[in-house]
């Protein structure tokens, strides 16, 4: 029995934790997949439940040094997986807010002590500060032990605790460096300060490092806040997606409306919804007309309007009336838990680009250690800074190598990229996805409901025998009223654009395949194709020439006429989304091939893709047909990217490199496909694309400036050019400006 699960894991500071852990749930029997996001402290697991079972995966996960925060039941990580909630934190106690404020706590306190130790070690060897101070030069460096310990105890055991576990179980990780290096200071300072003729006597050296230690342990708290800080901000999208979610209902239950929880909501409840508050869950429209708010949704900011039988969705904002409607979907099946799901899952995943960072980070820390006493020993052998210099630079290699910045440099960006998407409406179902779109190189349409509306329109009315229009909508429209066939429709939504009055129809008679005939005010009319016509004798001479026209533009003829007359032709087509041609056009100009298939006939799909702009269609395929033509296409070594409405196109969509399902957001698009665009049209596409672009863009930056961050930062503290405090620094900037940097993305346009 397949299962995911994604749980917090506590004790993790940098890439080669994140190995680490993974490598410890990879080993056990049943697990197929374990992908850790240092960005929010979890993992994402895959795994068998008749191989395996959580308690092992703790276990196994304590064995590396870290721990499983397991919730107390498997039904509260199952709903906490499929609600998108932090209900692992709430029965875990691992709360990143909390965990935020303890930080805090600590910095403060560092920083505190901190100052005065920097300010008396500065002045603390001048003649000046020895002539008015009351204190000798041993009690003043008594005073600075006193106060470092407390930074030590107090702020700074957490790295020294963590190190000390890791190294239990044979490892070692950013904590080690930290608490090597700056225990090293201390001890050597402790010496110093308590057996000074130990060390005068070997060394000729009594100045002390108190300041060294404590400055670094506040300069990496500092960093780690801010880091902090910054990372809860990628989370931003989630934590407006569960905002989004009402905490009650208003249902009628035995005629009287009450208010109930919104987790004792059940199918076919009656829930109400008022004007300014948010839709308890999906539903469908019993009574009432208004118009709703999808944005956080769709990314449309236009209202949608609702009224009898339309489908509302769970979290949407209502604005002006109030509406009754049937719950169809609760709880984790409601389209905003899908939602909050996916994207949730695919902020987890990890991205093929992370490969390299994984690698390196799985031998970093032990290389860096060796560097180090590598440094430290030359220094020491052919070096004339002594013991105290050989130490200076074994601390400042250890500080600056910190490989923080290298396990946030892609799961941020992934967390900003898919979380942005997701308020535009472009649901990623995992970073291998978002990462393949970036590198597309033809695009393959479907046509209808894609490029076009998906439903005939009437496109132009040509009159004859001085039948004056509106007299004739009239009449046509009542009696295309009575056919639920999709041309009738589009004649009568037509009319209604017309403002037309729709009168009484008389008799009715439908003719499958053919058209329709009645009498209207006393007038008899008929309506549908030429061999309609000829069923009533009606010569269309007249007309035959307007209709071959309409026919070679693709577009589809109707001939009307009244009381055995030829009145009028009107042309319908499956006419163009708005923005088909305005995103088709960007699509080339960014030198993606584009390609339009259709199951229609080769006039009618050459006439829509000479309208859209597209220079490739392929027209009279059939479904099951369109997985090949994706499948040719990539045989010539193209990156396909497929976009259909994920039900008909599942085949395509599966065989495509990317598969993008469009516009209706249901549970079969968002499974089928790598991306679902909530949104529906072709804009929807390039802004997925563009955001694909973006976010790779940005873990290249990331990378980049980690590895070059440590590169030149290593040899520089080995050569003994670096101050171990300015390493500090350094290492804490290291981490922010990545994760800042993949902030950034929040603010581009797409």
């Amino acid at each position: 029995m397949k299962e995911t699960l994604t749980l917090p894991v506590e004790g993790m500071t940098c890439a080669s934790c994140v190995v680490r852990v993974e490598k410890s749930l990879k080993k056990i029997d049943g697990v197929e997949t374990a992908n850790v996001n240092l960005a929010t402290e979890k993992v994402t697991l895959t795994f068998d439940g008749n191989k395996t079972d959580v308690q092992k995966m703790g276990k196994a996960v304590e064995e590396a040094g870290y721990k499983l925060l397991i919730p107390e039941s498997k039904d509260a990580a199952h709903e906490a997986t499929h609600y998108g909630k932090e209900a692992v934190v709430e029965h875990s106690g691992h709360d990143s807010d909390s965990t935020y404020q303890q930080l805090k706590k600590k910095f403060i306190f560092s920083a505190i002590l901190t100052l005065p130790i920097m300010v008396v070690s500065m002045i603390g060897m001048t003649e000046w500060f020895m002539n008015i101070s009351p204190l000798s030069m041993e009690e003043v460096n008594k005073f600075l032990l006193i106060a470092t310990t407390l930074v030590l105890v107090v702020s700074g055991k957490r790295f020294f605790i963590l190190s000390a576990r890791l190294l239990r179980h044979g490892a070692v990780d950013m904590n080690t460096l930290v608490a090597v290096g700056t225990g090293t200071a201390y001890v050597y300072s402790l010496f110093v300060v308590l057996f000074p003729h130990w060390l005068s006597l070997e060394h000729g050296a009594t100045h002390v490092y108190f300041d060294t230690t404590a400055t670094i342990i506040t300069l990496i708290l500092m960093g780690r806040l801010l880091e902090a800080k910054a990372k809860n901000r990628t989370k931003d999208a989630i934590k407006k997606l569960v905002g989004l979610q009402p905490k009650t209902a208003n249902v009628i239950r035995g005629g009287t409306e009450e208010d109930i929880p919104i987790a004792d909501v059940v199918h076919d409840d009656i829930v109400v919804v008022r004007p300014g508050e948010r839709v308890a869950v999906d539903g469908t429209v019993l009574k009432g007309f208004t118009s709703i708010d999808e944005s956080m949704i769709t990314g449309e900011s236009i209202p949608v309007d609702k009224t009898v039988g339309s489908r509302v969705i769970g979290g949407t904002m209502n604005k002006t009336g109030s509406l009754e409607f049937k719950a169809t979907a609760v709880g984790s099946e409601t389209m905003i838990a899908h939602i909050i799901k996916l994207v949730e899952e695919a902020q987890g995943s990890k991205a093929p680009i992370q490969a390299l960072a994984d690698k390196i980070a799985s031998v970093f820390v032990p290389t860096v250690i060796s560097l180090a006493f590598i440094t430290f020993l030359v220094w020491l052998a052919i070096g004339d800074a002594g013991f105290v210099g050989a130490m200076i630079n074994f601390i400042a290699v250890l500080i600056i190598a910190c490989p923080c910045a290298l396990g946030l440099a892609t799961p941020t960006a992934i967390m900003v990229g898919t979380g942005l998407g997701a308020t535009k409406g472009i649901l990623i179902k995992n970073a291998e996805s978002l990462e393949r779109a970036h590198r597309i190189q033809t695009i393959v349409l479907d046509k209808t409901g894609t490029i076009t509306e998906g439903k005939p329109k009437v496109t132009s009315v040509t009159l004859f025998n001085s039948v004056a229009e509106t007299t004739l909508l009239e009449e046509v429209a009542a009696l295309e009223n009575k056919s639920e066939h999709p041309l009738a429709q589009a004649i009568v939504e037509y009319s209604r654009s017309k403002n037309v009055r729709l009168l009484n129809v008389e008799s009715f008679q439908s003719y499958p395949g053919l058209g329709a005939s009645g009498v209207v005010e006393g007038n008899a009319i008929v309506i549908g194709n030429h061999a309609m016509m000829k069923e009533y004798a009606v010569n269309t001479a007249q007309a035959d020439s307007v209709v071959q026209k309409y026919s070679e533009l693709g577009q589809t003829p109707v001939y009307i006429a009244r009381n055995g007359e030829i009145a009028a032709v009107v042309a319908m087509a499956d006419v163009l989304k708005p923005s088909s041609k305005h995103a088709i056009a960007e699509l080339k100009r960014m030198n993606i091939k584009v390609i339009m298939l259709s199951g229609d006939s080769v006039r009618t799909s050459g006439a829509i893709a000479r309208e859209a702009g597209i220079d490739d269609y392929i027209a009279e395929v059939l479904p099951h047909e369109k997985a090949a033509h994706v499948k040719n296409l990539q045989k010539e070594g193209t990156i396909v990217a497929m976009v259909g409405d994920g039900i008909n196109d599942a085949p395509a969509l599966a065989q495509a490199d990317v598969g993008i399902a469009m516009g209706t957001g249901t549970d079969v698009a968002i499974e089928t496909s790598d991306i679902t665009l909530m949104k529906g049209d072709i804009t929807s596409v390039l802004h997925a694309i563009k955001l694909s672009k973006l976010t790779i863009r940005t873990i290249k930056q990331n990378l980049f400036w980690a590895f070059i961050y440590n590169m030149i930062g290593i040899p520089i503290a080995a050569l003994g050019l670096l101050n171990p405090i300015v390493a500090a620094a350094a290492m804490a900037f290291s981490s922010v400006s990545v994760v800042s940097n993949s902030l950034r993305i929040r603010s581009r346009k797409l």
